[in-house]
């Protein structure tokens, strides 16, 4: 089984879970609204909240994570993808610092050169991600996806 169908296979037994804990948290707070009692309603329909919210997250969370594999198969497709396999690591097999912030910085710079292109807003955020700054990644990870919508 290869490491891509063992996470497929993960999310999915995740996302049945939480459904299964969000019908699970549903029922709980109908019971309590409908136990007549002015506290327990107010609690159950303040905890109504919560499977809505998590339903939301769920399905936000798959839908981004599916655009980002639609990208990084494009990328690849193109053969744009960057390339760390001879960028030294530590033995925790996280790249070397210096050698992750070299990699941001050239890529930054082809940005620079071709700011309204997906794919080096892309390429932007796997180096933001490999330099360790997940909160970057994510907002560069957007622009890509949003140019990468409006260039379809």
């Amino acid at each position: 089984m290869t490491r891509t169908v063992r996470t497929q296979l993960l999310v999915a037994v995740m996302c049945a879970a939480l459904l299964v804990y969000l019908v699970l948290l549903t029922r709980i707070a109908v019971a309590m609204i409908g136990s007549g009692r002015g506290v327990a309603t107010g609690l159950g329909v303040a905890l109504l909240a919560l499977p809505v919210i998590g339903l939301w997250a769920m399905i936000a969370t798959l839908r981004a994570g599916f655009t980002h594999r639609r990208l990084a198969r494009l990328i690849a497709e193109e053969e744009m993808e960057l390339d760390i396999s001879a960028l030294p690591r530590h033995p925790s097999g996280r790249l070397d610092t210096t050698a992750a912030d070299a990699l941001f910085d050239s890529v930054r710079t082809e940005l620079e050169a071709h700011p309204e292109d997906w794919r080096r807003w892309y390429r932007l955020a796997r180096a933001y991600d490999y330099a360790g700054d997940r909160r970057r990644a994510r907002e560069a990870m957007k622009k890509a996806v949003a140019l990468q919508e409006t260039h379809e």
